[in-house]
């Protein structure tokens, strides 16, 4: 894409979206799952070139591509029965007193950017795309550099469903753009009234304040990583050290550790339990096969960030990994640190993007409650306690949860559900609005505005607001939900 190019493609987008936003419901649903199924057909020749792209394998490309389908089935489905509207109804109590109704409706274009470690479910036909075309929006994509056929590939699929199904044309918009200068262009242009992103911190925060100081700011929706800290106490210790050892292994491992909800930071209370629980997530960690990373860039970094850890002071590498190291392979590593240490270090609470996790030994249960505080926002916090133990230290928990979106019990943080319950978001800096999620219906909210109609003729308001509810949505109407 040419800087003299953005006018005219962001008139176009302008464009379907003010036809797209009075489609039926029905129409855009039938539009979404459309290109749902179309990705699920062409599955076989997406894999391939993904595979080529990302070095992840097939059956890792192929969940993640059901994922993607689902999500915009689902998202779909959530469009049609007006779930993200929130429609409120407030009839007068009282003569002289206005009728108000309340709706969501959509924001404008939205610009996505494709992200890097998921080259389906959070990228060209991913979920930011999926809710921004639930609510209403057209939508322009910025491709990942580093998928890029892949990217094409999925946008083409997009295309021919906009195509078939008459949506209106440049509804969805596909473009390569890295030079920053252009970007910056796309994220203050005014056409542009939202952004989703998913990446690393400094890639965010400066989208985000590109949105921040346009003549009119915008919301910028950016998903910018965490450490997710596990917590860890003497308890659940003594009752499953070792298989909860190899569990947390595997979520540290997979995909070598290329996901935003890897747990980074353990908390434990050293003691025998503790040992036990150690020497087994040494040993996974020193025998685990490494994989190649997803891209130059990735592995680089996380070369760098590893070994800015490994070298603070009094920070102590506890596992060698066996196996002869290849190009691009990610070494997994674990190390270890006494809580007042890592408290006094803000460089070890950075997210290491990869097979990389840090140990924080901690004397007592006030320590735990001291390396918690001293935490930033987080996309997941973990407690992995009995429920004895874990009710006697309801302080240590209201820490943890006010730091996180999404608190787990006795878990891990890996394997995000796409469902209506779901919170993929957290308080700054994993996310720039911890008021929204990424992943589940709830989604499509981050692109739509509420608005209401105040004294507003039957006749004059839209159908989800009309008296007879021709559209049978869900609605809040003088205190109690009706359809």
């Amino acid at each position: 894409m040419k800087i003299h190019e953005i006018n005219a493609k962001m008139e176009a987008l302008k464009s379907a979206f003010d036809q797209y936003r009075e489609i039926p419901l029905s129409q855009r649903t039938r539009f979404m799952h459309d290109t749902g199924e179309r990705l699920l057909k062409n599955k076989d020749r997406l894999i391939q070139i993904a595979m080529k792209e990302t070095h992840l394998p097939a059956e890792r490309l192929l969940g993640e591509l059901k994922r993607t389908a689902f999500q915009l089935t689902s998202y779909a489905d959530a469009c049609k029965n007006g779930y993200w509207m929130d429609i409120r109804i407030q009839k007068p109590a009282e003569e002289n007193k206005p009728v108000i109704k309340k709706m969501n409706v959509p924001l404008g274009p939205v610009l996505i950017f494709g992200a890097g470690n998921f080259p389906f479910a959070y990228s060209t036909a991913g979920g930011d795309t999926a809710c921004a075309l639930a609510a209403g929006c057209s939508v322009m994509v910025k491709a990942h550099p580093q998928h890029a056929a892949t990217s094409d590939a999925v946008a083409g699929i997009i295309e021919e469903a906009v195509k078939e199904n008459n949506m209106p044309s440049h509804l969805f918009m596909h473009v390569h753009a890295n030079d920053l200068s252009l970007v910056e262009k796309l994220v203050k242009h005014p056409v542009i009234k939202a952004v989703g992103f998913t990446g690393s911190y400094k890639a965010g925060k400066q989208i985000f304040d590109w949105g921040n100081t346009r003549e009119q700011p915008i919301p910028v929706f950016a998903e910018m990583g965490s450490t997710n800290p596990v917590f860890i106490l003497p308890g659940k210790m003594k009752e499953s050290a070792e298989p909860y050892a190899q569990t947390v292994s595997d979520s540290i491992l997979t995909d070598a550790g290329q996901f935003c909800t890897k747990p980074g930071i353990l908390v434990i209370q050293k003691n025998t339990d503790a040992n036990i629980f150690l020497k087994t997530l040494q040993d996974k960690m020193s025998q685990a096969t490494p994989v190649a990373m997803l891209n130059v860039g990735i592995y680089e970094n996380y070369e760098y960030k590893k070994g800015l850890s490994t070298e603070q002071e009094n920070v102590k590498t506890i596992s060698t990994n066996k196996h002869n190291r290849q190009p691009l392979m990610g070494t997994p590593q674990l190390t270890l640190i006494d809580a007042k240490d890592f408290i006094a270090n803000n460089v070890l609470k950075q997210e290491v993007f990869g097979p990389y996790c840090i140990i924080v030994c901690c004397r007592d249960i006030n320590e735990m409650k001291q390396v918690a505080s001293s935490l930033e926002g987080q996309l997941t916090c973990t407690l992995a306690a009995t429920v004895q133990e874990a009710g006697q230290q309801k302080e240590l928990i209201k820490i943890l949860q006010s730091i996180c979106g999404r608190f787990i019990f006795n878990g891990v943080p890996t394997g995000v559900q796409v469902c209506p319950a779901m919170q993929h978001g957290g308080p700054f800096p994993a996310t720039t609005s911890s008021l929204f999620t990424s992943v589940g219906p709830d989604g499509i909210k981050r692109f739509t505005r509420p608005l209401a109609f105040q004294n507003v003729a039957e006749e004059l308001l839209p159908d989800a607001l009309k008296e007879t509810n021709p559209l049978q949505l869900w609605r809040y109407t003088d205190d109690r939900f009706t359809r």
